[in-house]
């Protein structure tokens, strides 16, 4: 009943189609490689496989693809649930979701979510983001930045990286920069190819462990 009705709630918006609704994790793997979609919106305590055990099946590269393989169009995951613990937003992250909201969120927060997960940017509930920074803030007074870990980065990429880590857009940074936008979208590419990340998300938390914003 719960899913049906975020099934209606998404399909209401004019820009989202929902192609698929599966009861579980195994089945949501199952459905999201045969019907390829942009994003999946992912329960996590769910029968058979977990949303957590399926987002990293899901987002896992194929076998002889590398995960920053241009080819790769493995579908973001928006991970939606009641259950606000810190354990399941880092294992959340750590399988490779693109974003994490709790169900007491408002519709319109769910259908920006989508949007903003789609566009492939980062999406944390605030209550979340708040947790996550102060946790990154109190390793950080026992950890110096790692020189090594950003060695490959050029000034500007590491401007860029900063301010993707700060939650700003590619039009944002290209206002910030005073460059194109188009040229901010290669520098991205390049800091998610040099650093072997997955997406913004992962930058962002790469940032706050390096100690490169705080």
């Amino acid at each position: 009943m719960i899913r049906d009705g975020l099934a209606a709630l998404l399909s209401s918006d004019p820009e989202i189609e929902v192609i698929g609704q599966a009861g579980n994790g195994r089945e949501a793997v199952r459905m999201a490689r045969e019907l390829d979609p942009d994003v999946v919106v992912m329960d996590i305590r769910m029968p058979e496989m977990d949303g957590l055990a399926a987002t990293a099946e899901l987002i896992g590269a194929p076998a002889g693809q590398d995960a920053g393989d241009p080819a790769d169009v493995r579908p973001k995951v928006l991970v939606l649930t009641t259950f606000d613990l810190d354990e399941y937003v880092y294992e959340a992250l750590g399988a490779g979701a693109s974003g994490f909201l709790l169900k007491d969120a408002s519709a319109a927060d769910l259908v920006t979510g989508v949007r903003v997960v789609a566009a492939g940017d980062a999406l944390l509930a605030p209550s979340i983001t708040r947790r996550l920074i102060g946790d990154f803030a109190r390793r950080r007074r026992h950890q110096r930045p790692s020189p090594s870990a950003t060695a490959g980065l050029t000034p500007r990429e590491m401007d860029v990286l900063r301010l993707i880590a700060r939650g700003l857009s590619n039009a944002e940074i290209a206002a910030e920069l005073v460059l194109a936008e188009q040229t901010i979208k290669t520098h991205v590419g390049h800091v998610l190819t040099k650093l072997a990340l997955r997406d913004r998300t992962q930058a962002v938390v790469f940032a706050y462990e390096n100690g490169l914003v705080g």
